[in-house]
C-alpha cells in the first residue's frame, strides 16, 4: 500500500507555489481568454458547452481524493478532525462537480483551458488528498483547536459568499442568454469580484484549519489564479457599463 513521503508533499507544494506566481505573471496584465475576456473574433471551434466543461474540469478534484483514500489500508482517516478536512474539501468539490455545473448559464468553454484546468485539478486533487490520508498528523483534540475552529468558519463563511455570488450571477441572465449585465445584491454591492472573494476567503480558511503546507500553496495559488480575474472583471465593467458604481473594489471590501 502507499505510505507517506514527506519529501513528495514538500516538492509537489513549492511547486504548486511557484506555478501560483507564474499564473499571477501571466494574467496580471491580460486575462485569461474565456468568458467576458475572450476576443470577439475568435471562433467558436474547440470548445464544449459550459455545463460539460465545467463538470469535467472539477471532477478529478473529487475523485482523485476519493481514489487514494480507497487504495488506503485500513480505508479510514483518524483522528476526527482529519476526517473533517478531508470532507471539507470534497465537499466544495462535489458542489463544483455535480450542483454548480448543471445550474451555470455561462458561454462555451475553450478546450485548451479545460485541459489545463483538468490537469490542475488531478494535481492538487493528489497533493492535498494524499497529505490528508497518508501524512497528516493532527491530536485528537484539534477540532478544538482554535486554528482548526477559526478556519472552518472562514471556510463557511467565504463557500456561503461563494454559492451565493454564483446564484446572483446566474439571475442576471435568462435561459439561453449571454449577454453581461450588472451584478446586484450580496458582497456584489461592495466588491466586483464577489464569488472569486468567496472562494479566496474559502481556501484560506481551509489552509489555516488544516494548517499544512500543502493547503497555504493551493491558498495562494487561488489568490493569485482568481484576484487578477477579478481585477480584470472590475476594469471590464467599468469601461463597459457608465453607470457602474464607482464606489465599488476590485476583490477585497474597501480595500482593492
Amino acid at each position: 500500500s502507499m505510505q507517506c513521503f514527506p519529501g513528495l508533499v514538500l516538492a509537489l507544494s513549492l511547486l504548486l507555489g511557484a506555478l501560483a506566481l507564474l499564473q499571477l505573471s501571466l494574467h496580471l496584465r491580460v486575462p485569461s481568454r474565456y468568458g467576458k475576456h475572450e476576443e470577439r473574433l475568435c471562433r467558436p471551434r474547440g470548445r464544449l458547452p459550459a455545463r460539460c466543461a465545467w463538470f469535467l474540469q472539477e471532477l478529478p478534484s473529487f475523485l482523485v481524493p476519493a481514489l487514494l483514500l480507497a487504495l488506503r489500508s485500513p480505508p479510514r482517516l483518524e483522528p476526527l478532525g482529519c476526517r473533517l478536512l478531508c470532507c471539507l474539501f470534497c465537499w466544495h468539490y462535489f458542489y463544483r462537480t455535480f450542483i454548480y455545473p448543471f445550474f451555470t448559464r455561462g458561454r462555451p468553454f475553450p478546450l485548451q483551458l479545460l485541459f489545463f484546468g483538468m490537469l490542475f485539478c488531478i494535481y492538487n486533487g493528489f497533493l492535498q488528498g494524499y497529505y490528508l490520508i497518508y501524512c497528516a498528523e493532527y491530536p485528537n483534540d484539534w477540532c478544538t483547536d482554535i486554528r482548526f475552529t477559526s478556519g472552518l468558519l472562514l471556510f463557511l463563511l467565504g463557500m456561503g459568499i461563494n454559492i451565493h455570488s454564483d446564484l446572483l450571477l446566474r439571475q442576471l441572465r435568462k435561459p439561453g442568454e449571454v449577454t453581461y449585465k450588472i451584478p446586484q445584491g450580496g458582497l456584489f454591492t461592495y466588491v466586483s469580484g464577489a464569488n472569486y472573494f468567496g472562494e479566496i476567503v474559502e481556501w484560506f480558511g481551509f489552509a489555516i484549519a488544516t494548517w499544512s503546507l500543502p493547503a497555504f500553496a493551493f491558498a495562494f495559488f487561488t489568490l493569485c489564479c482568481i484576484g487578477p480575474r477579478a481585477y480584470h472583471h472590475h476594469r471590464y465593467y467599468l469601461k463597459t457599463f457608465m453607470d457602474y458604481p464607482k464606489s465599488r473594489k476590485a476583490l477585497i471590501p474597501f480595500v482593492f
